[in-house]
């Protein structure tokens, strides 16, 4: 496990120079706490043309000891309304679940984690996500709700999500 450990280090080490060496248009990521590579800030800014744009959404980004071979857990401290984000902020698409068959039925094995995913492919699939919901499987019903019926209500509140994370910059 000692051994594990090390390379989930030196990996996640690799992906922080290499982030901070070539930054990626739409967000920022650096650690929590110097001491510790597997609990990373990283903060989102709303992609341009969609409901969320203008927006700074912070989220706490959790590897596990054995990654990349199981997927981290993202988690937003911003507020965030969105169909696909729990009400506690904990992000739910494909690629953070784990590897192989699910167990519901509802995701090919192929949409599921594989070790292939760094860190920019994981936040750019949560960009993707702000700007294509997917009301069909949602972690926050009331927001899919919204989405799918009420979609002026939807839009009102993410935009005050939008207005609270500019006030928190």
């Amino acid at each position: 496990m000692a051994s594990t450990t090390s390379q989930a280090s030196l990996l996640l080490q690799k992906q922080l120079k290499d982030l901070a060496k070539n930054p990626v248009d739409g967000f920022s990521a650096g650690l929590v706490d110097d001491s510790n590579v597997f609990e990373w800030q990283v903060t989102i800014i709303g992609p341009p043309d969609t409901l969320y744009d203008g927006g700074y959404f912070n989220a706490i980004m959790t590897f596990p000891q054995n990654y990349p071979n199981s997927p981290p857990s993202v988690r937003f401290t911003s507020e965030m309304w969105h169909p696909n984000v729990y009400p506690d902020g904990r992000v739910c698409i494909s690629i953070l679940h784990p590897p192989g068959e699910d167990p519901n039925g509802y995701e090919l094995a192929s949409e599921r984690w594989t070790p292939v995913h760094t860190v920019e492919s994981i936040v750019l699939s949560i960009i993707s996500m702000l700007s294509s919901p997917n009301d069909e499987s949602p972690a926050n019903i009331e927001a899919a709700k919204d989405w799918r019926e009420k979609r002026d209500e939807f839009k009102k509140k993410v935009r005050q999500c939008v207005r609270r994370s500019q006030e928190m910059l």
